[in-house]
């Protein structure tokens, strides 16, 4: 497929990234000023008005100006309102928000200038702006008062702007030729209305371009509709023969990680899909299968994912679909004559139609790649800017060939390739596919290739991707690989040596050659290897060295102690390498990665070595390790990892000299005593010392530091310097020896105090006016909770067991609140803690439903009768339950069934991922929509006469014995629009905290003066004008605030 120079219709011109609103000359002087000029460094264009004429009304240059943007910044200062213009801007501004997605940021404050304006305007002006105010109010900013450096709020704004337009939908696939009748015949078979799983196929030949379609339709349409979803690419041969447990398991390791997030998830059975995923709703692509095993194991059956999920599968094999129950197949069909030639037109001429002169060349170039996307477009790709003499020539190639399948066609890409072009491609596909292109550019930085351009290059042929998602670079045919195996019959001869069984003959034997210059070996399924003693002697030229054991398991390669060389590395990989030491000829100096996790290593090498070009080490899980060498001259080093490094007693003082070092790692480190102080790492981010239970004092290594992690150490304070710290933005300590906390930065974010000795929170946190996280879980002495930081909103006090007073002092809702056997908790904190208003749950120890809820029932259902006119689309609710005593810790969602009366399940939602494990019987709290949002396709019947709430948990769903539901409605209607709409005005006011906390939005504020405005014109609304809701009137708007956040 190639892309057409011809947008679609329904696409809008964006014409520049940012459209800034102000008003006064003093605020385009200053703070837009440098707000610009620091967009203009980041590459981000701004619109310019400063020629547009000002009149009474706006003109359609600055119209066009707001629909030409991607994103609109309004800032607001305190004369904003006066300006009858600005606010005409607002409104032109929102709908463009409505009707094309525009993104819409704040900076700054209202005045009380408003109502000066409104005077002689007719009431639909003022009602049009009035509800632009109340809109732009909840949408989140940044408030100058809450910063004491305005140059840092800017660049915040300018970070959140690029962060934005990153944000903005792939456009990697718009323009392909025949990519819309794709996604629109697979939309069909998709039917994402119904909130059944199905598992759709995408079947056709290799390079016909299902990955493609997959990619497109996961990128572009699809993936911002699912909270959890996964790409899961190039699983060809990634089951082989008769597939064994640990292959099994390692693949849904991998499909969970990607789907949550997690690098580190361990998985211990083959259940853990299941139990993970059955009532999550998930889309989840497999890409590439060649083996019905693979679908076995990642989507056996449609039980094991939430409803609404979607699994779609691409393969070359229609049988193996069919094998598997899948009957929703998509055929994806060799394009049209006319499409064949426009992909290859754009591939070779960078148009759609043919040039004078090469029309009969053209169609017969199509014709001989039989209409082949993927070879239309490399053949295409190789020929740009070439006569019609070449054009010739290639012809005769590819008519001389017996078997035009797609290698050969793809093989003409790689044969019209420069030298130094083939040679890149060989390092990709051989050695590095998939891997980022940065560390790539690295590791190939000391090589006459043009790595930059070079990437560019294959691109630009068709040979390899370069993901903007992850800036992994993968070539797209792995048939290419069959050119290494040209270069000789012997395997010691060639560049990369990549199958096991060859590498082991050249291990064995003594076979390498200077030719070699990568060894990928997989040892998973080669069984014993004996490394011959002078196996690396005749491979002088080998720079990649890569040994690993996919399936995990015992060691099965091994070296003898007298094996002294191997030659000057740039990537040294070798897990589990099996002796004390690595060779004594071995020559570090030009390493740029070296990775040795599990290893027998006690030391890496003696004495100080140049090591001008090492970026990372890895020495996780070295049990024996005990000395780290000195590093002195390792001064690009970026990341040093050492977790479970158990004999380690101390880091070198060298350490000193790594102003480069971002992440150090010691973590479970438990032997560690020493780690150099006083010294300040320029650049170091994180510092992880979890574990490391001999350490006795606070490392004061970097005040640079962002992340820093002490977990189960025995710390007795953290000292005042730390209060200075002016980027960290987490710290976590956990330590019984911790007593109390009297130094935290004031620009922390989360902080955690798990499993410390405190007894109170003290005043330096509750002071943080940043701080989102706090978790205290396991604090068995802390014994009050009297104040807590106002921009809070996750609150973790589990097993609190000495806890009995929370006070809370602010109003703003909170995302979560837990409690989980804090059963010394008095009457008035768990009535405080009830009544708290959070956007995702609360746990608490408790005996019975609370009054609040009207609605109660026995056991784990309840069915509620509902008046006429009772429900709206964008009606919510809220649920409590009573849960019996849990032994041991499940980490499953309790799920909530909404039905209608005859039994058509309207809507399922999860109580947020939780573990259980409560000594006493526990109350879960939370909030959740009657009906799905935001999903277009879907029909709301709001005139039910009853419906039923059923919970449940596939563990414990007997220990469910009590729920409660109150269903939240809007406010009484037929009063005056005017009245309603100042009214709504207020509600957006005096509840922007809330709201922008249950949008998962950092706050921002209204002033005062604009407060005062707000309750000045609340007299106007008479008292009939009122809210009926079965809980406290103030959450009576929350649905239409919702829709205003949106």
């Amino acid at each position: 497929m190639a892309s057409s120079s011809s947008s679609s219709s329904s696409s809008h011109i964006r014409r520049h990234h940012v459209f800034s609103r102000f008003h006064g000359p003093d605020v385009r002087k200053g703070f837009l000023s440098h707000l610009h000029s620091l967009f203009a460094s980041k590459g981000i264009t701004t619109f310019n008005d400063q020629n547009i004429e000002r009149g009474q009304t706006i003109g359609p240059e600055l119209i066009q100006g707001i629909k030409e943007a991607r994103v609109s910044i309004v800032v607001l200062s305190k004369n904003y309102a006066s300006s009858s213009w600005c606010l005409d801007e607002l409104v032109e501004i929102l709908k463009c928000k409505e009707a094309l997605g525009q993104i819409v940021m704040t900076s700054g404050v209202f005045g009380k200038a408003f109502e000066k304006t409104c005077q002689g305007k007719n009431e639909e002006v003022k009602i049009r702006w009035r509800n632009a105010l109340a809109h732009v109010a909840t949408i989140a900013g940044e408030h100058s008062l809450n910063w004491d450096n305005e140059a840092k709020m800017i660049q915040k704004i300018a970070t959140d702007v690029s962060d934005k337009l990153n944000l903005t939908p792939s456009r990697d696939f718009e323009g392909m030729v025949g990519m819309e009748a794709h996604l629109k015949r697979l939309n069909s078979l998709l039917c994402l209305e119904s909130d059944e799983v199905k598992m759709i196929g995408i079947w056709g030949p290799a390079g016909i371009g299902k990955t493609t379609i997959a990619r497109a339709l996961f990128d572009d349409r699809l993936s911002s509709s699912f909270q959890h979803k996964c790409f899961m690419g190039n699983l060809k041969g990634s089951i082989k023969g008769v597939a064994d447990h640990d292959s099994k398991l390692r693949l849904q390791k991998q499909l969970l990680s990607k789907i949550f997030k997690e690098e580190n998830m361990k998985i211990h059975h083959l259940g853990a899909i299941r139990e993970r995923l059955h009532d999550q709703r998930v889309l989840i692509i497999l890409d590439d299968v060649d083996d019905l095993k693979q679908l076995e194991v990642l989507a056996k059956e449609i039980s094991w994912f939430g409803s609404g999920s979607r699994i779609i599968g691409t393969t070359e094999d229609k049988k193996i679909l069919k094998a598997h129950g899948i009957h929703n197949i998509y055929r994806v069909d060799f394009p049209s004559k006319k499409d064949a030639l426009e992909i290859l037109c754009l591939s070779a001429f960078k148009q759609s139609s043919i040039p004078d002169g090469f029309e009969e060349l053209a169609n017969k170039v199509a014709k001989l790649c039989s209409n082949l996307p993927l070879g239309l477009c490399v053949v295409g790709a190789s020929l740009r800017g070439e006569g019609n003499q070449e054009w010739e020539r290639l012809l005769s190639r590819i008519e001389s060939s017996l078997d035009r399948d797609i290698d050969d066609i793809l093989r003409i890409g790689y044969d019209r390739l420069l030298t130094n072009d083939k040679s890149l491609f060989l390092h990709i596909a051989c050695f590095f596919n998939y891997a980022k292109v940065d560390n790539v550019t690295a590791l190939l930085a000391d090589s006459n290739l043009d790595v930059g351009n070079g990437f560019n290059t294959l691109a630009d042929r068709s040979l390899v991707r370069i993901s903007t998602y992850d800036d992994g670079i993968s070539v797209l045919s792995d048939s290419n690989l069959d050119i290494v195996l040209e270069q000789s019959k012997e395997p010691g001869k060639r560049e990369f040596i990549i199958e096991p069984e060859e590498i082991r003959d050249v291990l064995t034997n003594e076979t390498g050659t200077g030719s070699v210059i990568g060894i990928s070996f997989d040892t998973s399924n080669i069984g014993e290897v004996s490394v011959s003693k002078d196996a690396f002697e005749g491979m002088r030229n080998l720079r990649f060295l890569r040994i690993y054991r996919l399936l995990g398991g015992e060691v099965t390669l091994q070296i003898p102690e007298d094996m002294d060389y191997i030659p000057r590395l740039r990537l040294l990989y070798w897990d589990r390498y099996p002796r004390k030491s690595l060779p004594r000829r071995f020559k570090p100096e030009r390493l740029v990665e070296l990775h040795m996790p599990r290893s027998n290593l006690e030391l890496l090498w003696g004495g100080i070595e140049p090591l001008p070009n090492l970026k990372i080490i890895n020495l996780n899980r070295s049990y024996r390790l005990k000395e780290i060498p000195n590093l002195s001259k390792a001064t690009n080093l970026e990341r040093l990892t050492l977790e479970s490094c158990l004999s380690l007693v101390e880091l070198p003082s060298s350490i000193s000299n790594l102003h480069k070092l971002e992440i150090l790692d010691v973590k479970f480190c438990s032997m560690l005593q020493v780690i150099p102080t006083n010294i300040n790492l320029a650049s170091l981010e994180r510092l992880d010392v979890s574990g490391c239970s001999r350490l006795r004092t606070f490392p004061d290594i970097s005040s640079n530091i962002k992340t820093l992690i002490f977990g189960n150490i025995k710390i007795e304070d953290v000292p005042p310097s730390v209060g200075c710290w002016s980027r960290l933005d987490q710290l976590h300590i956990s330590s019984r020896s911790l007593k109390r906390l009297m130094h935290v930065p004031p620009c922390i974010t989360l902080l955690s105090l798990r499993g410390s000795g405190i007894e109170r929170i003290t005043d330096c946190v509750i002071g943080l006016t940043r701080l989102h996280w706090l978790n205290v879980d396991s604090c068995r002495k802390l014994k009050s909770i009297l104040g807590l930081p106002s921009s809070l909103k996750v609150l973790d006090a589990n097993d609190c067991v000495s806890l009995k007073r929370v006070r809370f002092s602010f109003h703003n809702p909170m995302h979560t609140l837990d409690f989980n056997n804090c059963l010394k908790l008095d009457e008035e904190a768990k009535r405080g803690i009830i009544q708290r208003s959070v956007s995702r749950y609360i746990c608490l120890p408790c005996k019975k439903i609370p009054e609040e809820f009207t609605h109660k029932a026995t056991g784990k259902s309840i069915t509620i009768p509902l008046a006429p006119g009772t429900l709206s689309a964008s009606s919510r609710f809220k649920a409590s339950i009573l849960i019996l005593p849990v032994e041991s810790y499940e980490t499953e969602g309790i799920s909530c069934s909404i039905r209608t009366k005859g039994g058509v399940e309207v809507h399922c939602c999860e109580l947020p991922y939780h573990f259980l494990r409560v000594r006493s019987e526990h109350l879960f709290i939370f909030h959740g929509d009657l009906f799905p949002q935001g999903n277009k396709y879907h029909e709301v019947d709001v005139t039910m006469s009853e419906i039923t709430f059923e919970f449940s948990h596939t563990k414990i769903g007997d220990k469910i014995i009590e729920c409660g539901v109150q269903i939240m409605t809007e406010g009484a209607e037929g009063d005056s629009s005017r009245e309603l709409e100042v009214l709504k005005l207020r509600v957006a006011a005096a509840q922007l905290g809330d709201l922008l906390g249950n949008l998962n939005l950092e706050a921002t504020t209204i002033t005062t003066q604009m407060e005062m405005e707000m309750e000045t014109m609340k007299q106007k609304v008479p008292s009939s004008l009122k809210m009926k809701t079965s809980k406290p009137a103030n959450v009576g708007f929350m649905s239409w605030l919702r829709k205003l956040g949106q």
